[in-house]
């Protein structure tokens, strides 16, 4: 029988806010265990719990940004559930009336085909503490730090139909929310985490299957590999004949496996009901337009123009555009350089291989767009050839100074002077008779012997459309006046 895939996740955006969602502490990653939840976070007596004002036009920014429906209307509510990092025994949410409704995101997958997946709901909560399993032996500690972090739970339709399609979908929205600056994205640090809802179904049926959950998965590669052994486990059942669990699951990396946690609960199990400390959210007309207004430029958006004005492929915009570090970095470039082509060839080769090679992002790129720039343009005035603008770009890497002073450092000026590479061709020409004799003879390829050695004769400065010219030039006068001869 053939199977298929029927995904959705739910993906947890950490809000880039200054304070937490209800109260002021601070939401930063890194404090010492314990340090950065306040009395309103803990829900100790007496306290009460003031919403950021900044989570919800976040919210609402993101919203706007896939088309969505925003609720003028929404309700935090109680979720209730016990568990050791949820001090208060609920967690401040929103369940009947979130405040973003439907919308939906358009997905490019690597062979060119694009999906639309749709967005069922995106609404604010809280978050919860953390649970630490390693730190002390054969005991469980608790870290309250996260507690009250604002989240933009951002919920998809069934709409996914491989673990191709769900990593494509989970960096697309990766990249919105950093475009957007609501979320700084980083998946180490939690700051994105998503739940995989997996079923399987025989090929062609309308009927879901009976699903599994599986939790906080916070890398790409890690959303990709936990999906596929659950569809494979879940195939695996139905053709012995067994019957696929609700559950809710973990998956752990070191052995590339999903495991049961609990049963799954269903909403009823979180007995929610509005929270009596907050009041509903009521949003006007005019700030909607407001927050609309200051939405930055989008991806698809900034795609559109990089083909547009400034001629790029489709694949070039496209891979400049996935992620806005790259995208910023490559204007900055070509502010310098005012050559579109050149400029992306540079940052998707030789600057996306140097910073693949040590395991950085581009936001820790070494070299400055400026220099970057800068060394283009020498390519451009024939300053340096290709091949010495990669040893350029290296020290310029190691640190080593400007583009210019580097070219003068280490004397990599380009020799492009015909009287120069005149002298060096025809001595050349002089020392290497059968060669000369084979290219009279009608053997083109023989010109690449001679540019070698002229390469070689000025340590690989010389300009390469120069020595071609002068060869061509030089070689055939030779012919002519030995014929003469």
């Amino acid at each position: 029988m053939q199977w298929e895939a029927v995904i959705g996740l739910e993906v947890h955006v950490q809000l880039s806010t200054k304070s937490k969602i209800f109260s002021g502490a601070s939401p930063a990653f890194g404090g010492a265990p314990n340090t950065q939840a306040c009395p309103v976070d803990l829900g100790l007596p007496g306290v009460l719990p003031v919403l950021n004002a900044e989570a919800v036009r976040m919210a609402v920014m993101f919203g706007l940004a896939i088309g969505a429906e925003i609720h003028p209307y929404s309700v935090f509510d109680r979720k209730n559930y016990f568990y050791p990092d949820l001090p208060k025994g609920y967690q401040i949410s929103q369940f009947a009336h979130p405040i973003v409704g439907p919308g939906t995101i358009d997905v490019q997958m690597e062979n060119g085909e694009t999906i639309t997946v749709g967005i069922t709901r995106a609404h604010l909560e809280e978050d919860a503490g953390k649970s630490l399993h390693t730190s002390y032996p054969g005991m469980t500690g608790i870290d309250l730090n996260r507690t009250g972090t604002p989240l933009l739970e951002v919920v998809t339709d069934p709409d996914l139909r491989s673990p191709e399609q769900a990593v494509a979908y989970f960096k697309q929205l990766h990249a919105l929310v950093r475009y957007l600056k609501i979320c700084d994205g980083n998946l180490a640090e939690g700051s994105m985490r998503c739940d995989a809802n997996v079923s399987v179904r025989p090929l062609g049926a309308e009927e879901l299957g009976e699903r599994s959950e599986i939790k906080n998965i916070n890398s790409f590669r890690f959303v990709e590999k936990a999906i596929t052994f659950e569809i494979e486990r879940q195939i695996d059942i139905l053709e012995s004949g067994g019957k696929v669990q609700r559950d809710t699951r973990l998956y752990d990396s070191d052995l590339n496996e999903t495991r049961s946690m609990r049963t799954k609960e269903l909403s009823d199990d979180y007995r929610y009901f509005p929270d009596p400390d907050l009041l509903p959210v009521h949003l006007t007309p005019e700030f909607i337009a407001e927050v609309k207004s200051s939405l930055p430029e989008l991806p698809e958006a900034r795609k559109t123009r990089f083909t547009t004005e400034l001629k790029l492929s489709d694949y070039d915009a496209t891979w400049l555009t996935g992620d806005p570090e790259v995208a910023d970095y490559f204007e900055a470039v070509l502010a310098t350089t005012d050559d579109a082509k050149l400029t992306a060839n540079w940052i998707m080769g030789d600057a996306s291989a140097a910073l693949h090679r040590d395991d950085l992002e581009w936001i820790d790129c070494p070299v400055p767009a400026t220099e970057l720039g800068r060394l283009i343009v020498r390519i451009k005035d024939n300053t340096l050839s290709s091949k010495l603008a990669k040893t350029v770009f290296e020290a310029l890497w190691a640190g080593e100074g400007t583009a210019d002073e580097i070219i003068e450092a280490r004397g990599l000026r380009q020799l492009s002077d015909s009287g120069a590479l005149g002298d060096i061709i025809e001595k050349i020409i002089l020392d290497n008779p059968h060669q000369v004799a084979q290219y009279r003879a009608g053997k083109n390829k023989v010109l690449g012997f001679f540019v070698g050695r002229v390469m070689k004769a000025t340590q690989g400065k010389a300009n390469p459309g120069r020595v071609n010219e002068l060869l061509l030039e030089l070689l055939g006068s030779w012919g002519q006046s030995k014929g003469a001869e």
